[in-house]
């Protein structure tokens, strides 16, 4: 199936493994390339030598093209930027707007710039900035989201901007490609269906415990935005103690990311200009990574949040990532054959 998101990727079929922080490392990232999508790394939440050994374990993996994930407001999101072009990385994918001089490096290196967006306005500004295409993430979908469903949000995105729009949040079969290329996409962004696979390195009692899920809840208790996970006691419990939490989570974060204060400092001033957040907001983004690693990592589903889209009420097995491709394609392909005998 050829669309605009394969010609520009070069992957062979049109279908993302999103950037999930502490899930898509080397191995889901070089599985999902290997079967034809466009695999990406989560680098936000790595340092940059562990994105480096990251990026160097896919290349030795597969030939397929692939993705990282940086986020644009880090400390060193320009050095980042330097790892990706001299690595030869195809496709830079941010969780948030790159900065104007980031794309005008990216793409003096050949290197495709994907953001992410969730408001038709931030699709617009990024589009005039000379991105090549922008995933859409509707209210569906897991981790931080807007209020705003894909079947809304993406037609308008695909009427105002003229780059490849892929669709994200709520898709996770190949009846939901074909929507999507219905109302206009050029193919279809998955986290919570990756992050349920057999490649995924996400413990297997903390990937039970998504099986078993039915639920899903967005909360501002978290990192002080709308986040949507699981719906458990310990997200509950966030409420009373967002604040202390946040500052023993700081120190945790201090030393998982190897910042100095005065760097995270910096970094909190700058989230706090560029998202229009409060200190208080700001203190608690330090819960996001140690709540999630305490989970994706350690296997805490009792101590940690568990991001998830809402596909995870419809989700009860683990495929391998070319099992799941091939599923979504043959059904893509059986579903276009019937709207069109």
């Amino acid at each position: 199936m050829r669309t605009a998101l394969t010609d520009l990727t070069g992957c062979r079929h049109p279908i993302v493994q999103t950037g999930m922080g502490y899930v898509a490392g080397a191995r889901l990232a070089a599985a999902t390339s290997q079967a034809g999508g466009l695999g990406v790394i989560g680098a936000a939440t790595m340092s940059l030598p562990e994105m480096e050994a990251a990026i160097r374990r896919v290349k030795e993996r597969t030939d397929a093209p692939f993705g990282v994930n940086i986020r644009s407001d880090a400390d060193d999101a320009a050095d980042r930027v330097e790892v990706l072009v001299r690595e030869g990385v195809r496709v830079a994918s941010f969780a948030l707007a790159p900065r104007r001089e980031l794309i005008a490096r990216l793409k003096d290196a050949g290197v495709v710039t994907i953001p992410s967006v969730g408001a038709r306005r931030h699709a617009e500004k990024v589009a005039g900035w000379g991105v090549d295409a922008v995933i859409v993430q509707g209210g569906e979908g897991g981790g931080h989201t807007g209020p705003v469903a894909t079947t809304l949000l993406l037609p308008q995105v695909v009427d105002a901007v003229d780059i490849p729009v892929i669709a994200a949040g709520g898709f996770f079969d190949g009846r939901g490609l074909v929507a999507a290329l219905a109302y206009g996409a050029c193919g279809i962004a998955m986290g919570t269906r990756f992050l349920l696979t057999s490649d995924s390195p996400v413990p297997d009692e903390v990937k039970k415990f998504y099986l078993a899920a039915r639920e899903t809840v967005v909360t501002s208790n978290v990192d002080g935005v709308p986040h949507r996970v699981l719906s458990t006691p310990f997200v509950t419990s966030l409420e009373r103690s967002r604040l202390v939490r946040a500052v023993v989570n700081g120190a945790r974060f201090k030393r998982l990311s190897g910042l100095s204060w005065g760097q995270m400092f910096r970094e909190g001033r700058r989230m706090r200009r560029g998202r229009g957040l409060t200190w208080a907001q700001v203190l608690q983004a330090a819960n996001t990574p140690v709540l999630l690693r305490a989970a994706m990592v350690d296997g805490r589903v009792d101590l940690g949040v568990m991001a998830s889209g809402q596909v995870v009420g419809v989700l009860d097995d683990l495929p391998t990532c070319r099992e799941l491709i091939e599923r979504v394609m043959d059904e893509a392909n059986t579903t276009l054959a019937r709207l069109a005998p």
